[in-house]
């Protein structure tokens, strides 16, 4: 307890200080929100992947997944990492630069204008990532405050407060200069928590044999290249986690911020060491959930039903795993690894949909000769009001948090991922197609959630996904034909 206590009060002085030295380097709307465009390779590439392994991944995600899949969990690590990484910086990140420095834009939304000459898609895609970003940052934040309140045995509101207020603090203070300075540190963390939570697991089980045999005793599918579940759900989990990538926004928003090619080859080297060692510790770990934990042992992560049985509490699993693997002395880095993930995917999607409200919509729409000067001091009002929305969506506790997850981004990406992307490397889809897609794909990723249900979330995302790559071109025909 010791331990975990200097932990949080280390990481919530570093966090203040940066947020200060960042505040008093923030001169201009561009700082706030690219850090002025002159953001290194090291910062960029820690910040997209601090950004992209939220602690829903170590706490939801990957504990839900470990029990059901097993071992067939680390395909989503390598698809999260060659292709939500890898790929994403190889094909995107030199050429958002150019067209952003080119067009002299800043969003997605604005380039979607831009590209399209569309002020619809400009207001529907900002509208839609403010929206949906809501609910995945409030399950980044239940997630945390979840494992702050069985840490410190402090109720789940006031941790949920202190996590809001030091959010805020960092962020409205110095933007994304703070945000990319304080993503090196929290990178860190997050590969020391990695590291001490496979040693500790693999020590507790007394070998990799061991934890291989006892998987294979209980379920030979565990250990079988795909889980119980088959493929279908395993291949609908890789796709959604690896393509959303490609339009995600909070991710997508650091190539603007890079400052030149040579810092883009490095990143892309450091950014996918990072996430191969990040994911390939988070879904290990996670399929250890069924070596360690049992309904005896651990009741805790099963709660009782009407029917006198036992149900599994997914979102409990891993912090019951940390709990029964962690040793006293190292439980202070484990939490330091959830802080900084939790803390480094907040302020991304804070900083995003405030730019949405103060940028897209309040420029581009209400105000457009507005200065310098107010667009900051916007963009920070709209960034505080989207972390109280959110705090108040996780001050509910929704039970789906993993589902959140999934439609979230999988809406997001119904939006966003064709038009973006034909739009970048194509002349052959027009307004109307654009726009057709990211309409209906958004209709098609919320009919098949509302018809599958929670537990095929990511297949409806994942199909949504398809319709948008698919649909813009084919679209496009029509809007040709109405010209």
């Amino acid at each position: 307890m010791v331990a975990s206590y200097i932990a949080v009060v280390f990481y919530t002085f570093l966090v203040i200080a940066i947020g200060i030295s960042g505040a008093r380097r923030t001169k201009s709307f561009s700082d706030f929100l690219i850090g002025g465009g002159s953001i290194g390779p090291w910062m960029t590439a820690f910040s997209y992947g601090t950004a992209y392994f939220s602690a829903v991944m170590f706490i939801g995600f990957a504990g839900k997944v470990g029990w059901g899949f097993g071992m067939s969990g680390l395909w989503i690590a390598l698809g999260n990492s060659l292709v939500g990484v890898t790929l994403v910086w190889l094909l995107l990140a030199k050429r958002v630069r150019s067209v952003s420095a080119e067009l002299k834009i800043h969003t997605m939304p604005e380039y979607l204008e831009a590209r399209y000459n569309s002020p619809f898609l400009k207001v529907y895609s900002s509208v839609a990532t403010f929206v949906f970003l809501v609910p995945y940052s409030a399950a980044v934040f239940i997630g945390l405050t979840y494992l702050l309140k069985i840490t410190f045995a402090i109720p789940y509101e006031y941790m949920l407060v202190f996590m809001g207020v030091l959010t805020g603090i960092y962020l409205i203070l110095g933007g994304y200069k703070s945000m990319a300075s304080v993503d090196i540190y929290f990178g860190i963390m997050m590969i020391l928590g990695v590291a001490v939570l496979v040693a500790s697991s693999v020590a507790k089980a007394g070998s990799l044999e061991i934890i291989f045999s006892r998987l294979r005793e209980i379920d030979p599918r565990l250990v079988a290249p795909v889980g119980p579940p088959g493929f279908w759900p395993l291949f609908s989990l890789v796709v959604l986690t690896s393509v959303g990538p490609f339009a995600m926004p909070q991710l997508i928003q650091k190539f603007y911020g890079v400052k030149d090619e040579r810092s883009i080859r490095i990143g892309t080297v450091v950014s996918t060491g990072f996430a191969l060692l990040a994911t390939v510790g988070a879904y290990f770990t996670g399929a250890l959930t069924r070596v360690f934990l049992t309904p005896q042992a651990n009741p805790g992560a099963w709660k009782a039903a009407a029917d006198g049985t036992r149900r599994l509490i997914p979102e409990a699993l891993m912090p019951e795993l940390l709990r029964t693997v962690i040793p006293g002395a190292l439980s202070g880095v484990i939490l330091l690894l959830v802080l900084a993930a939790s803390m480094s995917t907040l302020a991304a999607m804070v900083l995003v949909s405030g730019s949405t409200i103060a940028k897209d919509l309040y420029h581009g729409f209400i105000k457009r000769d507005a200065s310098d000067a107010a667009l900051t001091r916007a963009i920070r009002i709209a960034s505080a009001a989207f972390i109280l929305i959110s705090m108040g969506v996780a001050y509910l506790r929704p039970a789906i948090v993993v589902t959140i997850i999934s439609i979230s981004w999988g809406a997001i990406a119904a939006v966003m991922l064709g038009p973006f992307l034909w739009g970048l490397f194509s002349k052959r889809v027009n307004a109307f197609g654009a726009s057709a897609s990211a309409v209906v794909s958004l209709v098609i990723c919320l009919a098949l959630f509302i018809a599958w249900g929670a537990p095929k979330a990511p297949q409806a995302a994942s199909l949504s996904m398809l319709s948008s790559l698919v649909l813009p071109p084919i679209l496009s025909l029509g809007g040709r034909r109405r010209q």
